[in-house]
């Protein structure tokens, strides 16, 4: 079997071009497994895996389970919320306790940035960061560019779009560094409140008009408003960021070619993108949903090959 180079997915940072594309290689083969009658495979019958998350999540929550049980493995599911984190206790003697379960793997969302490299120092199980804070989000930025290789053949020359709330986005991010070793160009577009300072700096084109940003693009990936982030009003009202900021079916058949619309979910229609443009057959929401699934699959498993066993 051929290996990834880290030994936990903290960060497409920490990624190479050849780890990200044999998770794709990996992925296709998994696809293929959970199209068919019977979705199991028995490769990580032997590993158990705890999915800590201290934030909530309903859609990376379940793929990752998924993932998990298509593999065979054994899943401990722990929610911060019904746990003694709320008495108090810490990060490290949280998850020490549920090592001395004998877990093999953690899948772990966060609320702090570094949260999960933090873990990955001080624990000996495999980690996969599901999200820390507006930092990074991985599997979503694996995901996403594994659909557009899907949808347009290659990554590599295409140009992407990111639209939205870049400043308390974990997707940008990672999205942004993936694409960028992939061989994509980007940009991201927003009102200049929801754009950080010196983002430049990664490369990427920035731009506050949203029409030059679609006609620019091949692929448009629209973000969530991030209101639960936002500790001061960054616009006027939702409103207003429709108006201007907002893909509807309008724009989008104006455009002078046909572009590929992805969401990282969950959407709120109306808002960022109306629900004629998310059901249409430009959007690659649900594909999005499903490469979800074969992405994390290949990660754990690439992962769980590291695993010493006793």
């Amino acid at each position: 079997m051929d290996n990834l180079s880290v030994e936990h997915l903290i960060g497409i940072r920490d990624l190479t071009k050849a780890d990200i594309e044999l998770i794709f290689k990996t992925a296709d083969q998994f696809k293929d497994v959970i199209n068919r009658p019977i979705k199991k495979v028995p490769s990580l019958r032997d590993v158990t895996i705890a999915n800590l998350f201290f934030e909530n999540s309903t859609r990376t929550r379940l793929s990752f389970e998924l993932a998990e049980k298509r593999l065979s493995a054994d899943v401990v599911n722990f929610s911060a919320s019904s746990s003694s984190v709320s008495k108090g206790e810490t990060l490290v003697d949280t998850v020490n306790n549920i090592l001395s379960m004998k877990v093999d793997m953690v899948v772990m969302r966060h609320p702090n940035p570094g949260a999960a490299k933090f873990l990955s120092d001080r624990i000996d199980a495999k980690v996969v960061n599901a999200g820390d804070g507006t930092h990074e989000h991985p599997t979503q930025a694996l995901l996403d560019a594994f659909t557009i290789r899907e949808k347009l053949g290659t990554v590599e020359g295409k140009k992407v779009v990111i639209v939205g709330d870049i400043l308390h986005s974990r997707v940008a991010l990672s999205n942004i560094l993936c694409l960028q070793k992939l061989g994509a160009e980007v940009m991201v577009c927003g009102p200049t409140t929801l754009i950080p300072n010196h983002i430049d700096k990664l490369g990427v084109k920035v731009s506050h008009n949203l029409r030059h940003a679609l006609e620019w693009c091949d692929v448009a990936n629209m973000l969530r408003i991030q209101l639960e982030r936002q500790d001061i009003k960054y616009f006027p009202s939702l409103r207003e960021y429709s108006m201007l900021f907002g893909l509807n079916k309008e724009i989008l058949d104006s455009l002078s070619k046909e572009i590929v619309v992805m969401h990282p979910g969950p959407i709120n229609r109306g808002v960022e993108i109306t629900s004629d443009v998310a059901d249409s057959k430009q959007a690659v929401i649900l594909q999005q949903v499903e490469n979800g699934v074969a992405i994390r699959m290949a990660v754990i498993y690439l992962l769980a090959g590291k695993i010493e066993r006793q």
